[in-house]
C-alpha cells in the first residue's frame, strides 16, 4: 500500500519538474524575441508594423511548447489522483 503514495508523489513531483523546465524556456525565448524587435523598431521605425506582426506570431509559435509542458503537467496530475 505503500508504493502506491510513492507512485502519486512521483506524479506530483514529475508534474511540478515538468512545468518548471517547460516554462524556463519560452520565457527566456520570449524575452530575447521582445528584446530584438524593440531594438529593430528602433532601428526601422517605418517597418514598425511588419516587425510587430513578426513578433506576434513568433511569440505563439514559442508559447506552444509551455502550453505543451502545462497539457503533460495536467495529464500526470489526473492520473496522479487516479493511481489505484
Amino acid at each position: 500500500m505503500d508504493t502506491i503514495y510513492f507512485a502519486k508523489g512521483a506524479a506530483f513531483f514529475g508534474a511540478a519538474i515538468a512545468m518548471g523546465v517547460g516554462a524556463i524556456g519560452p520565457a527566456l525565448g520570449q524575452g530575447m524575441i521582445g528584446a530584438k524587435a524593440c531594438e529593430n523598431v528602433g532601428k526601422y521605425p517605418e517597418s514598425g508594423g511588419n516587425i510587430r506582426t513578426t513578433m506576434m506570431i513568433a511569440m505563439g509559435l514559442v508559447e506552444t511548447s509551455a502550453i505543451y509542458a502545462l497539457l503533460i503537467a495536467g495529464a500526470l496530475v489526473f492520473m496522479g489522483y487516479y493511481i489505484q
